[in-house]
C-alpha cells in the first residue's frame, strides 16, 4: 500500500504538467485573447465616441501597448518558453525599456556628454522605465545586431550589464516577424517584407526575473489586475461553504433512506421517496434555481434573490449574521443537493438489496444474527463500497462548486471565478483555476482508492 501510494504521488507532478501545458497552448491558439479584447474595446470607444485609454487621445491601440500586453503575459515567446516561464523553470523578461536608432536632438555640440552623442546609425539612447535613468547602447555599424557597448549616460565606466541589464538589437525584420505573430500573419511573406520597410533598428534592454509557480506565482489576472491566487483565496470558502453542507446533507440524508428503502422495498415509503427523489433529479439544479428565485424570491419575498449576505451584514451581531447567512444559504442548498439525492439514495438502496439476497447475509441469519445485525454488520458494509470509491472525488466537487448555482444566485464562488476566467479569456486566471482543480481531481482519485481499500479488505494495492 505505501508503495502504491508514493508511486501515484510521484505521478501526480507528471500528469499536473501535462493538463497545464495542453490548456497552455490551447490559450495560445485560440482567439479573443488580451490583445484582441484591448483592440476591441478601442473600437467599442471609437463608436461610441468616446475617448480611448490612450494618452496620444486618438482611438487606436499603438505597437508599444500591445507589445507591453504581449511581454506582461509571455506572448512573444514560443509555446514551450512561455510555459515554462509561466512554471517559474526559465526567467521572465522583465522593466522592458527599448529604442530606435535615430538621431538624438536637442543637444548642442557643447552639451555633448560623449563621442557618441548625435550619430544616428550606430547608437541610440534609452530611458530606463525602472529609474529613468538613460543608458547609450552602442553598436560596430549600422546593419549589425552586435551590441559593442552600453553605458549609463554620463559615467562610461558605469557599463549596463553589470548591473544585471542584459542589452540586445533587433532588426526591422525581427519587428516585422513579430507582428506577423501578433497579427497571426505568419504565411504572408508579402505582408511581412512589407511591415519590415517601416521599421527601423531598436535596441531593447530589460532584466530578468524568475517568477513563477515555483516561485509560489501565478501571475495578475488582465481582467480584474490581481494577483490570481488573491482572488482564489477569496473565492474558495465560499464553495467550500456550500460544498461542504451539500455533502453532509446528501450523505446523512440519502444513506438511511437508502437502507430504508431496500429494508422496506415496494412499501409505500419505498414508492413515495422513488417519486420525489427521481422528480428532483429530473429537474436541473440550476432551472429549479431560476423558478425558487422567480416565486419564492421575486414574488413571495420570502428569500433574498441574490448574494450570500446582505448588504449591512458587517454592522450585524453574532446571531444576526447567523441568521442572515442561513437565510441567503436555503435556496442555493437544495439546488445543490436535490440532484445529487436519487444517484446517492438508489446507489445505496440497490447495493444493499443485492447483498442482502447473497449466500452469506442468508448463512449469517441461519447462524442466529439477527436481521438487523445481518444489514447493519454485514451487507451494509460491502454495499457501501461503490459509495465509498466516489468519497474521494467530493474534494474537487466541494472546492471547484457549481458553476450554474452560483451565476443564478449571483455568489461569488470558485466555480464563478473559474466561468468568468474562461468567458473573458483571461489567460493567468485559467491556468490558476485549472492547476488547482485538476490537482484536487487527482488527489480525489487517490483518496478514493485508499478509501476503498480501507473499506474493503479484498483490495490490496502492492
Amino acid at each position: 500500500m505505501k508503495t502504491y501510494i508514493i508511486r501515484r504521488l510521484l505521478l501526480m507532478p507528471l500528469t499536473l504538467l501535462g493538463v497545464t501545458f495542453l490548456v497552455f497552448c490551447i490559450t495560445r491558439f485560440v482567439p479573443g485573447g488580451p490583445i484582441e479584447q484591448m483592440m476591441q474595446q478601442q473600437s467599442m470607444s471609437a463608436l461610441s465616441g468616446q475617448k480611448a485609454g490612450s494618452q496620444r487621445g486618438d482611438n487606436n491601440l499603438s505597437e508599444a501597448d500591445m507589445e507591453r500586453l504581449e511581454e506582461q503575459y509571455s506572448l512573444q515567446e514560443p509555446i514551450v518558453t512561455a510555459y515554462l516561464q509561466w512554471l517559474g523553470v526559465l526567467p521572465k523578461k522583465i522593466s522592458i525599456s527599448r529604442e530606435e536608432f535615430g538621431i538624438i536632438t536637442g543637444e548642442e555640440p557643447a552639451d555633448r556628454e560623449d563621442e557618441y552623442a548625435g550619430i544616428s546609425d550606430t547608437h541610440t539612447k534609452i530611458n530606463l522605465n525602472e529609474t529613468g535613468e538613460q543608458v547609450v547602447v552602442v553598436r560596430p555599424d549600422k546593419d549589425s545586431k552586435e551590441v559593442k557597448d552600453a553605458f549609463f549616460s554620463g559615467t562610461p565606466s558605469r557599463k549596463a550589464a553589470t548591473e544585471g541589464w542584459t542589452v540586445e538589437v533587433e532588426s526591422p525584420m525581427d519587428r516585422a516577424e513579430r507582428w506577423a505573430r501578433r497579427m497571426r500573419q505568419t504565411g504572408n511573406e508579402g505582408a511581412i517584407q512589407d511591415k519590415a520597410k517601416g521599421y527601423a533598428w531598436r535596441a531593447v534592454m530589460y532584466k530578468t526575473s524568475f517568477d513563477g509557480l515555483l516561485q509560489g506565482t501565478m501571475g495578475n489576472s488582465f481582467k480584474y489586475n490581481e494577483p490570481v491566487w488573491d482572488m482564489i483565496k477569496e473565492r474558495i470558502p465560499v464553495s467550500l461553504y456550500f460544498g461542504i453542507l451539500s455533502a453532509i446533507i446528501t450523505y446523512s440524508v440519502c444513506i438511511p433512506l437508502g437502507i430504508v428503502k431496500a429494508i422496506r422495498h415496494k412499501s409505500v415509503v419505498d414508492n413515495i421517496s422513488s417519486v420525489l427523489i427521481f422528480l428532483g433529479y429530473s429537474v436541473p439544479g440550476f432551472a429549479l434555481g431560476a423558478v425558487l428565485v422567480v416565486y419564492l424570491g421575486a414574488r413571495l419575498e420570502w428569500f433574498p434573490l441574490c448574494g450570500l449576505t446582505s448588504a449591512d451584514f458587517a454592522d450585524m451581531g453574532f446571531w444576526e449574521q447567523a441568521a442572515d447567512l442561513l437565510h441567503h444559504t436555503v435556496l442555493p442548498l437544495i439546488c445543490y443537493v436535490v440532484s445529487s439525492f436519487a444517484i446517492t439514495t438508489m446507489m445505496m438502496k440497490n447495493n444493499l438489496m443485492d447483498n442482502l439476497s447473497s449466500d452469506y447475509v442468508r448463512t449469517a441469519m441461519a447462524k442466529g444474527v439477527s436481521f438487523k445485525g445481518a444489514v447493519i454488520k454485514h451487507a451494509f458494509r460491502n454495499s457501501f463500497i461503490p459509495i465509498a470509491s466516489t468519497l474521494g472525488s467530493l474534494i474537487s466537487l466541494i472546492v471547484a462548486g457549481s458553476m450554474l448555482m452560483e451565476k443564478v444566485f449571483d455568489i461569488q464562488g470558485f466555480g464563478m471565478l473559474s466561468y468568468q476566467a474562461l468567458m473573458d479569456k483571461d489567460y493567468a486566471l485559467i491556468m490558476g483555476t485549472l492547476l488547482l482543480t485538476s490537482f484536487l481531481m487527482v488527489l480525489g482519485n487517490l483518496l478514493s482508492d485508499i478509501i476503498v481499500a480501507a473499506v474493503d479488505p479484498r483490495i490490496k494495492f502492492e
